[in-house]
């Protein structure tokens, strides 16, 4: 893809992704013309809101990238020597494409299973000990649904081997359960962090806090007294310590007024009595 870069002009990243905006950034940065196609309306939308999607959207614009949003690609279109040179919308545009990069996520291999007669649905579905319908038959990673969820990421991966590994070896009643996951976008210069369930409910509060002309937004949501999940824009320092109030399952009853902004103010604030 760099050597590519080097002699074509316009690049199509399938995927407003974690992954698909980091490939879209490099490619930039190597000179070419990058337009990212993405079928839904906010960027990175399993691990940002609206709001700091739109912040991130932005960032990205001010340094070139430009974006296609709730589009689907319709057809690649080749020249004489079927070499991609065009991809057509869903809605007939056609837009120059010299190189294209599809980052458009996993899904579960499940063929084998199904022939196997194990209960599938997006992934073969297990216990909370790693077990299929089948007693006999265990089922770890990307082809896998725990609690309606499937992954992609190594690190729930290695957890559930752990699991797994224990029930086979007899080695007591472990149970596998879904940890929070924290997302950071490796481009330099954007700052944004979110873990958890960051989208709440009915029953569940929202704390936020924005300012727009330092590029900064925090959105905190909070269930009986607990956070659930977090996203943080511009100022992300104070990530790490609320995934770890998340995985502690910690009352914040008593952190509540000072919770927004961060460690440093509940320090201040303890001082201060």
């Amino acid at each position: 893809m760099l050597k590519y870069s080097e002699t074509h002009r316009h690049a199509i990243v399938l995927g407003g992704g974690l992954l698909g905006l980091e490939a879209a950034n490099g490619l930039l940065q190597r000179g070419m013309s990058v337009t990212v196609i993405h079928n839904h309306a906010v960027l990175m939308n399993r691990q940002l809101d609206s709001v700091a999607g739109q912040l991130l959207q932005d960032q990205l614009r001010a340094k070139g990238m430009a974006f296609e949003l709730a589009v689907r690609l319709q057809a690649i279109l080749g020249n004489s020597e079927q070499h991609i040179e065009a991809i057509q919308l869903d809605d007939g545009r056609v837009l120059a494409c010299d190189l294209l990069v599809c980052a458009i996520g996993i899904q579960p291999n499940i063929q084998l299973a199904k022939q196997a007669g194990l209960y599938c649905e997006r992934g073969i579905v297990v216990n909370d000990t790693l077990q299929t319908y089948d007693p006999s038959i265990y089922a770890v990673g990307e082809c896998i649904q725990h609690r309606g969820q499937t992954f992609g990421l190594v690190a729930p991966l290695y957890e559930q081997a752990k699991i797994c590994a224990n029930h086979l070896a007899a080695h007591g009643m472990a149970g596998y359960v879904t940890p929070p996951m924290a997302t950071q976008l490796k481009v330099t210069g954007i700052q944004l962090f979110s873990v958890g369930d960051f989208m709440g409910d009915a029953d569940s509060e929202t704390l936020q806090f924005s300012d727009s002309f330092l590029g900064v937004y925090k959105k905190i949501v909070i269930k009986n007294h607990k956070i659930q999940g977090a996203v943080l824009y511009g100022d992300t320092h104070d990530g790490r310590w609320y995934q770890d109030l998340i995985e502690q399952e910690h009352d914040i009853s008593e952190l509540r007024e000072q919770l927004l902004f961060g460690q440093p103010a509940m320090k201040a604030a303890s001082l201060s009595h």
